[in-house]
């Protein structure tokens, strides 16, 4: 597979799953703003300030909007085509990679994709936003859904749809994991291990719906909302497809078998990485978490994630270019370059 297509299938899938994950996001603090008792400009801004903060964009925020209000964070993180984080920043990007590989992927997914493409940019997104933005979130967040469906059923199980699987799965712990970490500064920087009081609760637990995680730990846990099983659910669970640890998992398991390697072996750097974050989540106490401060864990978390992207795009897209611009310079004949394109 050209390193090019790789790339456009990786960041097509992130892309998508940003899309879904920032919708989760915007939505429950949304939400979460009923439960206030009140209401004031510095309530709104320590409420605020850390969504942009999680997604490092304070300085775009800064440049557009003169303050964190609920309008502002939830037009910035929606239809502004300045962040590149936005909903209709991702999707546009997340098309934008899907016409570059054209042919890597199936006529329904391309559909599916074009028309919420379409309707975030369409004047019907922008009524349905003020009217409801609850039923805006939920159509993009079913049209990702349905596009990771599409993905699984109709798209060849080849080299392309593992990397398509990489980007979601990376994507998803790095949300994942940001959701948490702006719940614990909501509630203060050293977080205990127990809720201290019944806003606490309503905040944890409005934080599992934004992962869709209620019912999930509803069976483990009851409606015991504690922090320490929250964190522990979230990143420690290995049967909960957006825990950190599955989404790791699903990683380790798809590099494998792009580099035909056995389990417990490894041929290159990112998947050592992807091997060693594994097993520390796989093997974790969760009292270790708060130990160290819930903070400072998942900002090592992702710290190794973002170590994990950047060795997978050096690894198999960026270097995959140097040796083609180097085949290039040498002016090879037709035969030799034909191999190395399909190589």
């Amino acid at each position: 597979m050209l390193s090019r297509v790789a790339n456009g299938l990786y960041w097509m899938s992130r892309y998508i799953e940003r899309a879904e994950n920032t919708t989760r996001l915007v939505d429950v603090n949304l939400q979460l703003l009923l439960n206030f008792r009140s209401l004031n400009d510095d309530t709104l801004e320590g409420h605020w300030m850390p969504i942009v903060q999680s997604t490092g964009d304070e300085e775009i925020f800064a440049e557009l909007y003169p303050n964190a209000s609920g309008e502002n964070v939830s037009e910035f993180f929606v239809f502004q085509e300045k962040n590149p984080n936005s909903i209709v920043s991702c999707i546009m990007l997340a098309r934008e990679n899907a016409r570059t590989v054209r042919d890597q992927i199936s006529v329904e997914f391309w559909t599916e994709l074009n028309r919420i493409y379409l309707f975030v940019r369409s004047k019907k997104a922008t009524k349905l936003w003020q009217v409801s933005p609850n039923d805006f979130f939920l159509e993009v967040r079913n049209s990702s859904l349905l596009l990771q469906g599409l993905a699984d059923a109709t798209i060849m199980r080849n080299e392309g749809w593992l990397f398509m699987h990489l980007g979601r799965n990376l994507e998803r712990a790095d949300k994942t994991s940001r959701m948490l970490d702006i719940r614990q500064a909501a509630t203060a920087r050293d977080v205990s291990p127990r809720l201290r009081n019944q806003e606490d609760a309503l905040g944890w637990s409005a934080m599992l719906r934004s992962c869709s995680a209620w019912d999930a730990y509803k069976a483990l846990h009851g409606s015991d909302v504690q922090p320490v099983y929250v964190a522990q659910f979230l990143l420690l669970n290995e049967d909960f497809p957006r825990s950190a640890r599955f989404c790791i998992d699903q990683v380790t398991r798809a590099l494998r078998r792009i580099s035909n390697v056995r389990e417990g072996n490894f041929t290159n750097n990112v998947e050592r990485l992807a091997g060693l974050l594994h097993s520390e989540l796989q093997y974790c106490d969760p009292k270790e978490i708060f130990e160290i401060g819930l903070h400072a864990y998942i900002d090592q978390l992702q710290t190794k994630l973002n170590d994990i992207s950047s060795e997978l795009v050096q690894i198999y897209i960026l270097q995959s270019f140097e040796l083609e611009e180097d085949v290039q310079e040498s002016e090879p004949t037709p035969e030799p370059q034909m191999e190395q394109q399909q190589q």
